[in-house]
């Protein structure tokens, strides 16, 4: 893919990542965010309501992707989720811009085996059948051949960038660096897969340039399955905190913390990812393009470094 220009639409943990990729390779980045940002170094950021279709269309003008890394939350995704992705794929098909849509797993809903890219999206719950359906609202129209469009799914976010929708971030690691015990959602032994998030960013861009890719769902290039006491041990050993209790949230806990959370209630749909094994296969992916998994050594140095950094901050004044 040479230079180009791409839209980024959202702008949390994957859309700032993929930004600064695109814009570090030297494309023209353009974000689209509601409240809009000041400017970064290769990257214009746009006020705008991404449901306006039209004035998204004028935005993404020209463009050779839109990267869809929006998204409402959670509790609201019924709602507002479906016109966002129907604006999006309005603009994909006014412009001719490949339509690069970030997804997660919800959308196959608890299986017993390792989750790769066939199997069917059964979701029941609510949330699993609005993800599956976005993808299938696309799906549909790149087989009309009225866009092209490719979903990029990733597992559970891990690394630096990610806080507070990170099941290895704001909740666990700011405790796991001052040597504190942990308590996390569901069992605390079972295998999970988690995406670093610099290569669910190398994936989104690779994809927008590869052909090949459209008209189907990959998964993100993601390391081997490890329970959460695995990467929080790992993480102590790597920034030298000593062994740190793992401990489970129990039931009546949860309960109570649902009463006033409303993003612990909406978890209550995917808990089976917590209370059994959830792994991700990425082979597909990794066997038909370049990007791979980056080494766990190297996420976990990254992850401890940046969250050093960040936590450091305060005191400093940086």
């Amino acid at each position: 893919m040479g230079v180009s220009f791409h839209v980024v639409v959202g702008y949390g943990p994957a859309g700032a990542a993929t930004a600064r990729l695109l814009a570090e390779l030297g494309h023209s980045v353009r974000v689209v965010t509601r409240s809009g940002r000041p400017p970064e170094p290769g990257i214009e950021h746009v006020a705008l309501d991404a449901t306006a279709s039209e004035r998204l269309t004028e935005v993404a003008r020209g463009a050779t992707a839109i990267h869809s890394c929006g998204a409402p939350p959670l509790h609201r995704w019924a709602t507002e989720w479906p016109p966002l992705a129907s604006s999006i794929c309005a603009a994909a098909e006014a412009t001719g811009a490949v339509l690069v849509m970030l997804g997660n797993l919800y959308g196959y809903g608890p299986v017993d085996r390792p989750i790769t890219e066939d199997l069917p999206l059964a979701a029941t719950g609510p949330k699993g059948r609005v993800r599956a359906a976005l993808w299938e609202q696309a799906r549909t129209l790149h087989e009309a051949g009225r866009i092209r469009a490719v979903e990029v799914r990733a597992s559970d976010f891990f690394g630096p960038g990610v806080t507070d929708g990170g099941h290895l971030a704001a909740r666990v690691m700011p405790r796991l660096l001052n040597g504190k015990p942990v308590t996390v959602l569901g069992d605390p032994d079972a295998p999970h897969s988690w995406s670093y998030l610099p290569d669910v960013a190398r994936a989104l861009v690779e994809v927008a340039g590869e052909e090949r890719a459209w008209g189907r769902a990959w998964h993100v290039p993601t390391a081997p399955a490890a329970s959460i006491r695995e990467m929080v041990n790992r993480v102590a050993a790597d920034a030298k905190t000593g062994p740190v209790a793992v401990r489970r949230l129990s039931p009546a806990v949860l309960g109570l913390a649902s009463l006033f959370s409303p993003l612990i209630r909406e978890l209550r749909e995917v808990r089976y990812q917590f209370d059994r094994p959830f792994v991700l296969d990425s082979s597909a992916y990794e066997s038909a393009f370049t990007v791979c998994a980056t080494p766990v050594e190297e996420q976990l140095k990254a992850t401890v470094e940046w969250w050093l950094e960040r936590l450091a901050a305060p005191a400093t004044g940086a």
